[in-house]
């Protein structure tokens, strides 16, 4: 990777879209650590510190820290992503939507213009719900002190605005850097959100144990190894094309089909963990007997329900992303309409049948590939006796799996635009 960026920043163009994308972060990491108007900054510090646990240690790493402190930045690049999940839900329910989709560019361009919408209609929701628990006393578990030095109407909607303000801003940034940068923007802001909290929990975890550090960081290097092969693994299709006569001569070609083991990539593990996070907000809300149970089992990462519901929830939904973004029967009519076949197999349906079985069979390895490696660190929480190691705990398997595939993706990108250059340069 060193070796890929010292070749990039010595091509000029490829040099100004890497540090564009750098000072786009810096942006973006000094909007995360800005507190917004009327927070109690001394407060906030001080139980940031000393909470831990569920619904805390999710906000912490997908937001690098910023939802806790409630900075300007503090929604972060969640509210567009979700937006961008339920857009491609709907994409697939949705008549309207779904011949935008297949009208190419302008259509793309409809569908993103609405998936702006909707990130502003979550992130008003996002910003009221985070304020709401601020004012509550109920954002950081455990902290007597009042966050926001006025829980007035007109102070609170200056906070929610800002939030907003700031969750737009956040999502004009991500669409800068993959205009005029380097990968896709968004990704990009995620990796960097996940990538800020790191040096914190490992000096945490090195000043309460050292011998538990080392342990870590080995495991942490293994684990990221693992993903990485994992994450570049796929099964490659046959395509041969009808052989053609031009000017005398025969022409075909061939190709593949690469189907990845994990083609679902982080999606169901992020949308599993933000269902599993609801009830830890519902919770205070249902009673003192229901609450109690949803309390005890279904907010507990080391209670065996809440990692069974976990595994099968990510799993299913493993199942449903790849159903709804990977059509066999579009493939196998694609490649009939261009004279393309799989060896073997009939064009048309005995391709989209062969097709869907080879999906399936991925789609299992990787669904439990994904729960193994999201249900790692809860098992880890049950066997690690020191709490001060568990609430640091930084190898999850979200936080490996954006690190790894957001850095794999950009390294690809970086590679191919050089591999560009360097052809054009041959020929000339």
């Amino acid at each position: 990777m060193l070796t890929v960026l010292t070749r990039a920043f010595r091509v000029p163009e490829l040099r100004r879209k890497l540090l564009f994308t750098l000072g786009m972060i810096g942006l973006f990491r000094l909007g995360q650590v800005m507190p917004a108007p009327g927070v109690d900054v001394v407060a906030v510090r001080e139980c940031v510190g000393s909470a831990s646990g569920g619904l805390f240690d999710m906000a912490q790493m997908l937001s690098g820290g910023a939802m806790l402190q409630l900075s300007v930045f503090a929604l972060g690049v969640m509210p567009y992503i979700t937006a961008s999940i339920v857009m491609q839900l709907l994409a697939v329910t949705v008549p309207r939507l779904e011949r935008l989709r297949k009208e190419g560019q302008e259509g793309q361009a409809k569908i993103t213009q609405y998936t702006r919408y909707l990130t502003v209609g979550l992130s008003l929701l996002n910003a009221g719900t985070v304020v709401a628990l601020a004012r509550a006393g109920q954002l950081l578990p455990g902290c007597a002190r009042p966050l926001l030095r006025d829980d007035g109407l007109l102070a609170v909607t200056v906070i929610v605005v800002t939030m907003v303000a700031g969750a737009c801003v956040v999502m004009w940034l991500g669409e800068q850097i993959t205009d005029r940068g380097i990968g896709n923007g968004m990704s990009i802001l995620m990796f960097t959100q996940v990538v800020a909290v790191f040096p914190s929990y490992m000096s945490k975890i090195f000043v309460l144990s050292p011998a538990s550090f080392v342990v870590m960081l080995v495991a942490g290097l293994f684990l990221v190894a693992a993903v990485v092969f994992v994450e570049q693994a796929q099964r490659r299709i046959p395509v041969q094309y009808a052989k053609r006569m031009v000017g005398g001569r025969t022409y075909g070609s061939s190709t593949y089909i690469p189907l990845k083991v994990n083609q679902a990539g982080i999606v169901p593990v992020i949308f599993t963990s933000s269902l599993l996070y609801l009830p830890t907000v519902v919770s205070p809300m249902l009673g003192d007997e229901a609450g109690g149970w949803v309390a005890r089992n279904l907010t507990t990462g080391t209670h065996p329900l809440y990692m069974t519901v976990y595994v099968l929830m990510i799993v299913a939904f493993a199942y449903f992303y790849v159903s709804i973004t990977f059509n066999p029967v579009e493939v196998a009519d694609g490649l009939r309409r261009y004279g393309g076949f799989v060896p073997g197999m009939r064009p048309g349906r005995a391709t989209a049948a062969y097709l869907a079985f080879v999906l399936s069979r991925l789609t299992a390895s990787g669904a439990l590939y994904l729960g193994a490696l999201a249900l790692l660190p809860l098992v880890a929480f049950a066997i690690l006796r020191d709490p001060g190691t568990q609430q640091n705990f930084p190898f999850g398997g979200t936080s490996v799996l954006i690190m790894v595939g957001v850095g794999l993706d950009t390294v690809k990108q970086i590679e191919a635009q050089l591999q560009q250059r360097n052809y054009e340069g041959f020929l000339k």
